[in-house]
């Protein structure tokens, strides 16, 4: 398949090259569509009770949606603000759409005790069309943002998902400008070219297009989180240039021996059926460490995964189709890599693999246990869906929540736990449902229908609030009473985590062992990869709990601790942080296994694999970091979460476990690291690919 691809591209690289271009212009053109349509529902779970209990609610409920507004900076005592205030709620009441709007100035708990804000709470009528409710929205927000106060912020609601697309859009785009010039100066340090430096950004574009149209096409079908477009664009971003960091490597190796246009052409060829394998098996690694996220009834891990695994093919294919059409048509014009002599080109990394293999118990009992110990705040990690806090501080939502904790009682606008006492319910129940909280508020609703609301202490997704929703489904027992809201939501996502993680963990690890012995023949190789890997998995993620959860810190990286990690993050980081060690881990195997097939000495194997990787994994790990860097400037917590987790990960793979582990387990293992069973190994002779075999250069290459 590989060699096919590679003829057709370079049998008619100006097609190939039009073909996507066309799809540049297609993918832009649609999928920066995704913008205005993002989700901020992220733990909502079909089929929960929680998910169930709120679409009943919305079919039986005569009120919609709502946003919030504050007024700050002045007395509101003020007689010309308040003549401003009671005019504009006026205003809002007269607005098709809206239900409600009530008087901060005579509603208790709307005006602060400090006598300087006041809450405009406003409810929309239910069943609005989108087009309605967005129309209404606009106008109230146009009406209340008249008010002359130093300090008038609204959000919440459909607003709330619309503003945090706008951030999205924004930091993606000032992610791209932060990286791409700091990826095209670095990749001009390894080349030591332009034309060679550019053609990976040529394909990190190819992957940027790649996330925009996937996103797009799933938010036809499904809510697409406002979280996705950061993490999908960042690894279609980082994938496309490891990729062709990786296949251009490969090319200047094999350009060292070419004269003429035919010789060129074989070049690529031989590039692609090459390095092109070792692409093939990495971008399959990746989707197959998302295809965890898929057994998940989530709709947002789902769509994550769905999406993330269309970017990974799209770069995929663009390395192994559309790089070859540019080095077919370019590739005259770039500089072989230079040659130096066996012993000297990457002496660094094989002194680090010999050091290893010589001292490999040394190795793995200081490694081992410090990647232990930075993961050990694993086991207090907490999830939560957090508040407007993880929210950059310039976004209006962050400045609503501040100037609201900032003048009224704690838990103040906090979402309540909401029941739904249906019809046939035992009076006592809902009287002992009532009674969990003081002062709950509870209407009626047409069709016998009762909604009790009951206010939790502290946060929104605290201990007391969700202990409260488990209190709530104890005491109504087998009563038709449903419990939704925030924390009710919450509750159910992790229990669906609890529930499937295992599963999921299964899955991919599953997936993982089989295309690594497809591609190495060993059966232990993939129990040795998947335990390594698993390590430097652990200490990121660990890291990453002292620092967003404890609070360590994090205040360097424009966060700060907030108890919890977001309910978003150690799935995302788990999963593709997984995905990215296989692609180092190939990389090396990939080299490995090209020695051993030609020189049958497993321990020059180990120093070859790792000579003529090191390089290439280093840079490509350090592009990585600085995509996933660029785009935790934006601030917003989830995403430095995810962003540092991926990059502590990225980092330490490349560089403790890839140079020191591996050598160290391979040398333990010895030629037992190559064994399978007989009937594996015919199976593996019969099916498995590889990396095909190259004969040694008389001198080597620098990358």
């Amino acid at each position: 398949m590989l060699s096919t691809l590679a003829r057709a591209a370079t049998r008619r690289p100006l097609t190939v090259i039009g073909l996507w271009a066309a799809f540049l212009l297609l993918a832009f053109g649609l999928g920066t569509g995704v913008f205005a349509d993002l989700s901020d529902d992220v733990p909502d779970v079909p089929g929960t009770e929680s998910d169930m209990a709120d679409d009943y609610l919305s079919g039986v409920d005569p009120t919609g949606e709502s946003v919030t507004a504050v007024v700050a900076g002045e007395p509101v005592s003020d007689a010309a603000l308040r003549a401003q205030v009671e005019r504009t709620v006026a205003e809002v009441r007269k607005i098709a759409g809206v239900a409600e709007v009530p008087d901060p100035y005579t509603t208790p708990g709307l005006t602060a005790r400090d006598g300087q804000a006041l809450v405009v709470p406003v409810t929309f009528e239910g069943g609005l069309s989108d087009e309605a409710e967005e129309e209404a929205t606009d106008s109230a927000v146009e009406t209340i943002q008249r008010i002359d106060a130093p300090d008038v912020h609204v959000s919440g609601g459909e607003l709330l998902g619309r503003q945090l697309g706008e951030r999205a859009q924004e930091d993606v785009k000032n992610a791209e400008l932060i990286s791409l010039p700091v990826v095209l100066a670095l990749l001009l340090v390894v080349f030591g070219g332009l034309r060679a430096a550019a053609l990976p950004l040529v394909i990190a574009v190819s992957g940027i297009a790649g996330a925009f149209l996937g996103l797009f096409a799933f938010s036809q079908v499904t809510d697409i989180s406002v979280y996705a477009i950061q993490v999908t664009t960042m690894l279609g971003l980082g994938l496309a240039i490891d990729y062709a960091l990786l296949m251009l490597v490969r090319f200047r190796e094999e350009r060292r021996h070419t004269e003429s246009t035919e010789d060129l052409v074989e070049a690529v060829h031989r590039t692609v059926d090459a390095a092109g394998r070792t692409v093939l098996f990495s971008g399959l690694t990746v989707a197959v460490s998302l295809t965890g996220l898929l057994v998940f009834p989530s709709v947002f891990l789902r769509s994550m995964g769905l999406a993330v695994a269309a970017v990974v093919v799209v770069d995929m294919l663009a390395a192994v189709t559309l790089l070859p059409a540019l080095l077919t048509t370019f590739g005259g014009r770039i500089r072989p890599s230079k040659a130096r002599s066996q012993d000297e080109e990457g002496r660094v990394f094989a002194r680090l693999a010999r050091f290893a293999q010589r001292r490999r118990i040394a190795v793995l009992v200081t490694v081992v246990p410090a990647l232990l110990l930075l993961a050990l705040p694993v086991i207090g990690m907490r999830i939560a869906i957090g508040d407007a806090r993880q929210l950059p501080s310039s976004t209006e939502a962050r400045q609503l929540y501040d100037t609201v904790d900032a003048h009224f009682p704690k838990g103040t606008g906090v979402s309540p736990v909401i029941v739904v006492l249906k019809p046939g319910t035992d009076t006592a129940t809902g009287d002992r449902i009532r009674a969990l909280v003081p002062n709950s508020e509870s209407r009626e609703l047409p069709g016998g229908n009762t909604v009790v609301e009951l206010q939790p202490p502290g946060s929104v997704d605290g201990k007391a609030a969700t202990g409260l929703v488990e209190r709530v489904r104890d005491v109504r027992g087998d009563e038709p009473v449903e419990v939704t809201g925030v924390a009710a939501r919450l509750v159910d996502f992790r229990a669906m985590l609890a529930d499937r993680a295992p599963w999921a963990a299964l899955t991919v690890l599953a997936g993982i062992f089989v295309l690594l012995f497809a591609f190495t023949g060993s059966v232990l190789i993939p129990l040795r990869t998947i335990a390594t890997t698993l390590l430097s998995l652990g200490a990121a993620l660990g890291v990453v709990v002292w620092v967003f959860q404890d609070g360590h810190g994090a205040g360097l990286l424009g966060g700060e601790g907030l108890g919890a990690l977001s309910l978003t993050a150690p799935p995302l980081i788990v999963s593709i942080a997984f995905g990215l060690a296989m692609d180092y881990e190939l990389f090396i195997l990939a080299r490995m296994r090209e020695s051993r097939q030609r020189t049958g000495d497993d321990h020059e194997a180990v120093v070859t694999g790792l000579r003529r990787s090191g390089r290439v994994v280093t840079c490509a790990a350090l592009l990585l970091a600085v995509v996933f860097g660029a785009f935790m400037t934006g601030g917003f917590s989830p995403i430095l979460q995810i962003g540092l987790g991926l990059t502590l990960a990225v980092l330490i793979d490349a560089t403790v476990v890839r140079m020191l582990l591996v050598p160290a387990t391979m040398a333990l293992l010895g030629r037992h690291a190559w064994w399978a069973p007989r009937p594996l190994r015919r199976v593996h002779d019969r099916f498995g690919l590889r990396e095909a075999a190259a004969a040694e250069p008389s001198v080597t290459t620098k990358v």
